[in-house]
């Protein structure tokens, strides 16, 4: 049962940020939202709660960072069992969208407009990475929707 309009957030998951991005159906585009903290890949689930409550999605979409043969990592499991804590704690359905390289394209893309930063830890790519996860799978739902 397609829905013709909805909003969703990504999240770019690690172990000490976790970028957040939001977007939409209607137009199929994805901003960057903010990074957060996060301690062992466990985030403040208030401010999580908090953003949620502000953009208020009707999905939220996580990024499974998977080997490049397509087969899962640690850090893989780790994402979808922080997907699986997501939809616990929110009630919210919680799609995973394969984000190989999206880190790295997040980093081509500031280097592309000349940000080059000179530690990732100052000027984080997180949210960017979501923005790009989260626009993959908007276009993935674009071509399921008729």
């Amino acid at each position: 049962m397609p829905t013709t309009h909805r909003r969703a957030m990504a999240f770019d998951y690690g172990t000490r940020q976790i970028g957040v991005a939001v977007g939409q159906t209607l137009t199929g585009s994805a901003e960057p939202l903010t990074n957060l903290r996060a301690r062992d890949g466990v985030p403040d689930w208030d401010q999580v709660g908090k953003l949620i409550r502000e953009w208020e999605p009707n999905v939220l979409v996580v990024g499974l960072p998977l080997n490049m043969d397509g087969s899962a990592s640690d850090m893989s499991e780790r994402a979808a069992r922080f997907a699986r804590r997501l939809n616990g704690r929110f009630q919210l359905p919680v799609e995973t969208v394969d984000e190989r390289l999206s880190t790295f394209e997040a980093k081509q893309h500031l280097k592309s407009q000349g940000r080059t930063p000179s530690s990732y830890r100052d000027d984080p790519v997180d949210s960017l990475a979501a923005a790009l996860l989260l626009q993959t799978w908007l276009s993935s739902q674009s071509k399921e929707t008729p």
